[in-house]
């Protein structure tokens, strides 16, 4: 219901009760600019109630919906409109023209079932009627066509447009950090270098290239050395600074759409040469991003003591000369609050041996492990009973929690581990290759 339909309807519903067909006026206006030269939702509103007025129709609700009519059934208050209708609470609708109830063929299609069901007993325009009548349905059928082609040729003559602009070397889009778009209303397409960010553009593949730096060395020397700051006001983040040394647009050329193939030199100034973006690009695949999210047991689980930033894993393989790899994961610093921090790493077996030596001391929730391991315990259980046949008597209460907990240490899986830390009181500090425990710092 509309929360100024009583305002709106302004008594019309009191002077024709009596009449059978109970009419919603629905109206719409899409936010896209197709809809331009179209009455606005009040304006339809005010014209529709006139006409209801005038031919003593009665009113029962107003739908309003500012959305696209192009795509069938992602219209949430057109969707309600039909499901209204098919419970028999409206036998009529007011719309201003046919294509504000439809411009695809399937909402089309929807609204002449109903007349055909005869639960939608007319449709009124501001100039026209509609009744399940066969050559009334056909007309309302052609007059909703007309605006599914309408919409059909327009995406045709805009994808024309922005293939010409493609071809005259014009940019179809909104310009690329380094640059800016022109203002002129007769430079459509056109981008002009932005004085202000495209030496510092240029500067980031000069320092891949000239200096080695990686792409996160990049981000730290554009957020905390120079305060570098896109035209929204924010920093460029990791995959933006990455993104932009894949750019061919600095070098003259772009592909558009991306991923199509098709290949166009653009009319603005380059940035940088082909010859210095190749450069930088074969030094970035030397190191590549690193895509795999793995887990590791500890992460997330400790700070840095110096700088407070969060503590992160990473492995290695070391492949020894009879042929065995062996797999070391270490733990240290990610340096989000310092990329200078000495903080040090630790092998992951040491950081094992560090957590069981303090374990007699630390703050367990006795509780929380004991139901875990309670759980354990039964689960040990049925595998005894169903699998080998033997009832183990083993109880909870016979079982040191501490104990326990350097079994999972040493055996558990990194889920296990990461439930056991979790039991701590007090948050985990790495410093200098040594663990502690910051009491300060509570869950």
């Amino acid at each position: 219901m509309d929360t100024t339909q009583n305002k709106e309807l302004g008594g019309l519903s009191e002077l024709s009760k009596d009449k059978p067909v109970q009419y919603c006026l629905y109206a719409r206006k899409s936010s896209e600019s197709e809809e331009k030269q179209a009455l606005s939702i009040d304006s339809q509103i005010k014209e529709m109630l006139a006409i209801a007025q005038r031919d003593n129709l009665y009113v029962a609700d107003i739908y309003r919906e500012s959305h696209s009519a192009k795509d069938c059934g992602q219209r949430p208050v057109f969707n309600k409109l039909l499901t209204e209708i098919k419970n028999g609470n409206f036998t009529g609708i007011l719309a201003w023209h046919p294509d504000r109830l439809s411009r695809n063929a399937g909402d089309l299609g929807s609204v002449v079932d109903l007349l055909d069901q005869k639960r939608l007993v007319e449709i009124r325009t501001y100039g026209q009627r509609f009744t399940n009548n066969p050559s009334e349905k056909f007309l309302l059928m052609i007059l909703g066509a007309q605006g599914k082609l309408e919409n059909d040729n327009k995406s045709v003559n805009v994808q024309r447009g922005l293939k010409t602009k493609c071809e005259l070397g014009l940019w179809p889009s909104v310009a690329p950090t380094g640059y800016i778009n022109s203002k002129n209303v007769d430079e459509k397409g056109v981008v002009y270098i932005d004085p202000q960010r495209a030496p510092i553009i240029k500067k980031m593949f000069e320092k891949v290239v000239y200096e080695d730096y990686s792409g996160r060395k990049l981000f730290y020397w554009l957020k905390n050395d120079i305060n570098f700051k896109v035209k929204s006001g924010k920093h460029l983040t990791l995959s933006n600074i990455f993104m932009i040394l894949k750019n061919t647009f600095y070098y003259g050329m772009y592909e558009y759409p991306r991923s199509s193939g098709k290949w166009f030199r653009g009319k603005h100034e380059p940035i940088i040469s082909k010859e210095l973006f190749d450069m930088a690009r074969e030094k970035m695949e030397r190191s590549p991003i690193r895509v795999e999210n793995k887990e590791f047991a500890f992460t997330k689980l400790m700070k840095c003591g110096l700088c407070g930033s969060g503590i992160s894993a990473d492995e290695k393989f070391k492949r020894q000369q009879n042929g065995n790899v062996h797999r070391y994961v270490y733990y240290g610093c990610c340096k989000f609050y310092d990329k200078q921090c000495k903080c040090g790493y630790i092998r992951e077996e040491d950081l094992v041996k560090q957590l069981e030596t303090m374990l007699d001391n630390l703050d367990l929730d006795e509780i929380g492990m004991r139901e875990h391991l309670k759980s354990e315990v039964e689960r040990y259980k049925k595998f005894q009973s169903g699998v080998l046949g033997v009832k183990d008597k083993i109880k909870v209460a016979d079982i040191e929690i501490r104990n326990y907990a350097k079994y999972v240490l040493r055996e558990g899986t990194n889920f296990e581990k990461r439930e056991l830390l979790s039991c701590l009181k007090s948050k985990l500090v790495l410093q200098n290759k040594a663990l502690s425990f910051d009491n300060s710092v509570r869950k």
